[in-house]
């Protein structure tokens, strides 16, 4: 359900991770952009969302069961 809401509104998909910090500086910087480019750089902010996305879904994953993390 985030990848979708991830395809409409990146930065709120991004704050659903868990990254407020991240969420903010990517609202600050997508919505001139989308104004100024006309929606060519929002492909860029949901590649940054999925990324981001598929990275918490793994630490939850390796927390779960109990895999180490990398040195």
């Amino acid at each position: 359900m985030n990848y979708v809401l991830a395809l409409l509104l990146p930065p709120l998909s991004i704050l659903l991770t868990g990254r407020i910090f991240t969420a903010l500086i990517v609202l600050i910087i997508w919505i001139p952009a989308l104004i100024f480019s006309g929606g060519l750089t929002h492909p860029m902010f949901i590649l940054l969302a999925w990324v981001l996305i598929y990275q918490s879904a793994e630490d939850r994953r390796a927390r779960r069961y109990g895999r180490p993390d990398k040195d």
